[in-house]
């Protein structure tokens, strides 16, 4: 099934580095605390995508191929000189202001980086661990550091992308040169490194191998390891910092899970022990949600991986359902003043931007209200009074025509207050090779030959396409409701998701609406011309795309989450909404073919 994509963006290299100047002097301007810390870890995470977007130029005018330049060096010194502020801050428990020395050195680099900085559109892609999975750079910092002053001299080595930030926050640790920052190349589960000339090892030398990963293959690790051991480094000069102890997943090879039980050590410092368990009180995430909401009566309640259900009066038969792996960490904090969702939204700049659409849709009424931002975590307030949506409450004609109003309101507000850019979603013929694909896999070619009917349509209409920050997550369970009030839940992630689908047309949550609610001919006429009357007319022709496009994608997610569950109860759930989705996209396509 096609679900996942690889999200990137171009931005100008001038723009990415004013950006990172403004992130540091408002960081100078803050107060002491974990504000100004989660300020300078935006400035990192900035600095980190400069150093991957001008390797990765340079490594494509190269062949595909690392090379070392004047501007990837300024770079990459630059986002030593920022992990410097962000290791101290972090080592002082906030309390302390950078040295004038630390903060003169790193606008020194910012001059020196502007000096020979390329005139370029860089192609960016997104930490998938600082966006989703809780990964913090202070966790490889703390790992490193145990290793300090034990072996010496090292050399270390990041996998780009999320690797350039996170080098930078171990070799300081190690007190080790500037990082060298590689792209491995070739099949996803069978990486190999790609240099120019020069030799990737460093002789004598202990090796630092850093990345988030490792993922399905662990293979990306593993090709580096190959290339020191062939070029003579000792396998007690190799260490691994991934982003979690796992190892190497399902699709590793033999030969890849060899060569990661060749490195001396693998060293990891997991989010549960840097920041949820963390030994100082200042690292704690309890204590920095305390400073929001005022002191709290437990420690926070972990609802990760469908645990958030438990908050809910949510009848037995009809648990929604929960793709665990999936889900961002997230916890409930009860205190005087209320019971409080904690949810990791992400770090860094586009992370900040997702706040901001959480507190425009807070303040609109359209969902709850929030209480800020405390580094990665946005707290919001938890609404155990109210509850989801459910087959049986959505019987109700009286519920269901204010929904539809509510559902009007909402697509509308989106499109009006959250523009988004052109490449910030999949196209149409993107989305409709995904509709022919996951067809294929779960109806048979014959219906997938449907698609054929959609193919010229594609081209034909994404010219209408007006993107927005979308919902892109219409289910019902996501909707709360008590007496006359109703309001969207985990409301600005899925545009920014981890998946192919993106910012798209409000066309796409009017499909969503359409298929998650069961709207009928009427319902569905209701809902455009709600839209129309608050100014956000959809194209129908659009709709009529994205309706078995959707359903596509959505069985797709489903059957892969259904795959990947091991609680027999989860995957009678998951298999539910394969279900669903299977047999409303059967009916479509039916009918056109």
């Amino acid at each position: 099934m096609l679900v996942y994509g690889d999200a990137t963006r171009q931005e100008p290299a001038a723009q990415k580095l004013a950006r990172l100047r403004s992130q540091l002097s408002h960081a100078r301007a803050s107060p002491a605390g974990i504000g100004r810390h989660g300020l300078l870890v935006d400035a990192l995470i900035e600095a980190g995508e400069l150093v991957q977007g001008v390797a990765d130029a340079r490594f494509l005018a190269a062949g595909r191929r690392d090379v070392q330049s004047p501007e990837t060096h300024a770079a990459m010194a630059l986002t030593m000189a920022v992990a410097g502020l962000c290791a101290h801050s972090w080592e002082t428990g906030f309390s302390a202001m950078q040295p004038a020395d630390e903060e003169g050195r790193a606008e020194e680099m910012l001059a020196a980086f502007e000096a020979v900085l390329p005139s370029i559109e860089l192609r960016v892609k997104q930490p998938e661990g600082y966006a989703f999975y809780a990964l913090y750079p202070e966790g490889h910092f703390v790992a490193a550091k145990r290793l300090r002053t034990r072996l010496e001299p090292w050399r270390v080595i990041g996998l780009r992308s999320i690797g350039t930030s996170l080098a930078a926050m171990a070799a300081v640790a190690l007190e080790a040169p500037s990082p060298v920052t590689l792209r491995p190349v070739g099949h996803p589960f069978d990486r190999r490194v790609s240099l120019a000339d020069a030799p990737l090892a460093s002789p004598a030398a202990h090796h630092a191998i850093v990345d988030e990963g490792p993922g399905l293959s662990g293979s990306s690790m593993a090709g580096v390891i190959r290339r020191l051991r062939d070029e003579g480094v000792p396998a007690d000069h190799i260490h691994l910092f991934p982003g979690h102890a796992n190892g190497p997943g399902a699709q590793a090879s033999d030969g890849t899970r060899a060569l990661w039980r060749q490195a001396a050590a693998v060293h990891v410092m997991g989010f549960d022990e840097l920041i949820l368990n963390a030994a100082k009180p200042a690292h704690r995430l309890q204590g920095w949600v305390e400073a929001l909401v005022g002191p709290l009566h437990s420690p926070l309640a972990d609802v990760t991986g469908g645990g958030w259900r438990r908050g809910h009066d949510h009848a037995s038969n009809e648990m929604p359902p929960a793709h665990p792996w999936q889900e961002r960490r997230k916890f409930l904090a009860r205190g005087n003043s209320g019971t409080w969702l904690v949810k990791f939204g992400g770090l860094g700049h586009a992370a900040r931007q997702r706040f901001a659409c959480a507190v425009k849709l807070a303040e609109a009424g359209f969902s709850p209200s929030v209480a800020g931002l405390c580094h990665g975590f946005m707290v919001e307030r938890w609404h155990g009074e109210m509850a989801p949506l459910s087959p049986i409450r959505l019987q109700s004609a009286e519920l269901r025509g204010r929904l539809i109003e509510r559902l009007a309101g909402y697509i509308a507000f989106r499109a009006r207050s959250f523009p988004a850019s052109q490449e910030s979603g999949a196209s149409l013929q993107a989305l409709y090779e995904m509709g022919h694909h996951n067809s294929g896999e779960a109806l048979g070619s014959e219906l997938a030959g449907a698609w054929m009917r959609y193919q010229g349509q594609a081209e034909r209409l994404q010219g209408r396409v007006r993107r927005v920050k979308t919902d892109d997550r219409m289910h019902a369970w996501e909707w709360l409701a008590v007496e006359d009030r109703l309001l969207k839940t985990d409301a600005v992630d899925h545009h920014a998701g981890h998946d192919l689908v993106g910012c798209q047309d409000p066309a796409w949550d009017v499909a969503g609406a359409q298929v998650e609610f069961g709207l009928d001919a009427d319902e569905l006429a209701a809902l455009l011309d709600g839209l129309s009357r608050r100014d956000c007319p959809i194209d129908v022709q659009l709709l009529r795309f994205y309706t078995p496009a959707y359903l596509a994608f959505q069985l797709g997610h489903y059957s892969m989450a259904a795959q990947d569950a091991h609680d027999p109860i989860e995957q009678t759930r998951l298999d539910a909404q394969c279900k669903r989705y299977t047999q409303a996209l059967r009916r479509g396509l039916e009918e056109i073919a």
